[in-house]
């Protein structure tokens, strides 16, 4: 699956620059490719903030500050946050009642913070060190489609 989903990522954001166009393509593939996932999408920086972006799933917080919850927490601290048990995670903010595990990874562009990727299962454990790997792989592939 992890291979499917790298080379679909990386046929369709091919050729295209656009970050909004290439976020909605990817959260369309993460959504409809993985098993046991409610949302999958991104939360783009302002500046200030991240602002939602491009997604899949039930409506989402459209504005959350740097620290604040999984997404702003990884974005703060730069790093890819994987949380086995949402309810166990300080500060956590519930958009989805069913999200029971996030997986966040930053996306960074030559040490700037650009947002970041964001999927949630309503399965606790869901989300595995394979897959931690594999959605940096993905942003990875974003953050060579810019060209600005």
């Amino acid at each position: 699956m992890r291979d499917a989903v790298l080379t679909t990522v990386a046929h369709i954001t091919d050729g295209e620059h656009d970050l909004i166009a290439n976020c909605a393509n990817v959260a369309s593939v993460l959504y409809h490719s993985l098993a046991d996932v409610n949302w999958a999408g991104f939360y783009l920086y302002d500046g200030s903030e991240l602002v939602l972006g491009p997604f899949h799933g039930k409506p989402a917080c459209i504005r959350i500050a740097l620290g604040r919850g999984v997404c702003g927490t990884s974005a703060a601290e730069r790093r890819t946050i994987v949380v086995d048990d949402v309810e166990a995670f300080p500060g956590h903010i519930a958009c989805d009642a069913a999200s029971r595990s996030e997986i966040v990874v930053p996306m960074l562009r030559d040490g700037r913070l650009v947002g970041v990727l964001d999927v949630d299962s309503p399965r606790v454990e869901r989300f595995s060190s394979d897959d931690a790997q594999m959605m940096a792989s993905i942003v990875d592939i974003l953050m060579s489609r810019l060209t600005r």
